[in-house]
């Protein structure tokens, strides 16, 4: 088995919210997940890493998270690679339908793929999310230095106080940017690379959900 590197950073704090717009995160637990399945509609998928059909959207049999695997997500730098190579990007737009009397946050990312960085090279992986209408989560940034080639893996917390919970009652699509860039090594003549997706396939990003009841 590959030895992955982790690293942890809480999301930045998101445009605090008046209470009448979305309900108050507790110091507690969250609620547990509504019993009924949740689903989710791809609405568009955008970007140079994530071209029509490379990309795929999954909910946990438990309510609990859902997840993004992506088939063809790489950024490259050095040898034969292009100009335009070095960085790549995709935003998903999603539409969650989630049982009635529930709202959700995303209390954390766990995102993982693989790199090849020659000697100098470095690897960037930057990712944020929202809710259509709210503020933007400040991108959360992570590298990864050469020289190196192996599994990587950066998990992302948002501390239970600032989680951004959907307005209940309110349909708004969830949007998640991603995006990879490399800066080749010490010898140009030898390729870099950094990707979302591993040799065996089975690497996927996951969103953590926190749930809360709405008012009744």
């Amino acid at each position: 088995m590959r030895k992955a590197i982790t690293a942890t950073a809480a999301c930045a704090t998101a445009l605090a919210l008046a209470g009448a717009m979305a309900p108050t995160a507790s110091a507690g637990t969250d609620d547990p997940p509504p019993p009924d399945r949740i689903v989710i509609d791809v609405l568009t998928v955008n970007g140079s890493g994530c071209r029509a059909g490379t990309a795929a959207v999954a909910t946990a049999s438990d309510n609990t998270a859902f997840t993004v695997t992506y088939s063809d997500y790489l950024a490259q730098a050095g040898g034969d690679s292009k100009a335009t190579d070095f960085r790549k990007n995709c935003q998903i737009n999603l539409r969650l339908h989630v049982p009635q009397g529930f709202t959700y946050a995303i209390a954390g990312a766990d995102y993982r793929g693989f790199a090849h960085l020659e000697a100098g090279a470095s690897g960037l992986e930057r990712a944020s999310y929202y809710h259509q209408g709210m503020q933007q989560t400040t991108p959360v940034s992570h590298t990864v230095k050469g020289s190196y080639s192996d599994n990587w893996q950066f998990s992302d917390r948002t501390p239970v106080a600032e989680l951004v919970f959907k307005p209940c009652g309110e349909d708004r699509n969830f949007n998640v940017n991603t995006e990879l860039r490399v800066n080749k090594g010490s010898d140009a003549n030898k390729t870099s690379f950094m990707a979302f997706d591993s040799t065996d396939g089975s690497v996927k990003t996951t969103y953590h959900f926190a749930w809360k009841r709405c008012p009744a």
